[in-house]
This record gives structure tokens, sequence and C-alpha cells, in this order.
């Protein structure tokens, strides 16, 4: 496992942007972004795996999401345009060592607020 932190969450209002980074400790096969909102379910947002680069994201978020990495900082970054009230949500960035293996570390997890 690795250690992640994130850092970048905060409050803006509808319409706006916000950019979220995940330092990792070391390399891992898949980096991921998670949200949580208050009595919901954790949902999947976004990922990239580090030596391809390939993305995945959620319809949810797809066209407003970009998520990138830095290989040099070993850093993960979720650019987030167009932020609405619904994005409002506890954010996590997780990492994954191999391809089809679950998330199995995790951030503290960062809150986003985007008021109407």
């Amino acid at each position: 496992q690795v250690q992640l932190a994130e850092s970048g969450g905060g409050l803006v209002q509808a319409g706006g942007s916000l950019r979220l980074s995940c330092a990792a400790s070391g390399r891992t096969y898949t980096m991921g972004w998670f949200r949580q909102a208050p009595g919901k379910e954790r949902e999947f947002i976004a990922s990239i795996r580090w030596i391809s680069g390939t993305t995945s994201y959620a319809d949810s978020v797809k066209g407003r999401f970009t998520i990138s990495r830095d290989n040099a900082k070993n850093t993960v970054y979720l650019q987030m345009n167009g932020l609405n009230p619904e994005d409002t949500a506890v954010y996590y960035c997780a990492a994954r060592s191999r391809l089809g293996a679950d998330f199995n570390s995790w951030g503290q997890g960062t809150q986003v607020t985007v008021s109407s």
C-alpha cells in the first residue's frame, strides 16, 4: 500500500473550478478519485493508469472533470470545471496496485462545497 494525501478542496460558487491534488508515497498501477456526499454511497469519479496514462470517467463528470498525473512528483490531479451544488462531497484519492484489484489505499479526503 501507498500513503496518499489530498489537498485543494474548498468552497466555490456554482460554475467555478477547483483542482484537487493527491500526493502518493510511491508508484501504483492506477490512481483514482471517488466522492461521497452526505447520505449517499461513495461513487467513482475518475481514474488514471500511471504508466499508460489511460483515463476513465464517470458519466456524471465526463467533459467537466479531468484527471492527470505528474510522474516525477508521484502526484495525481483532478481538475474540476463547471461545478454545481450536486458536486458537493468529500473527495477521496485512492490507489490500486494491479489491474483488477480493488482500490486498497485511501487518502483522508478533502471537502468540496459548491454553493448555488
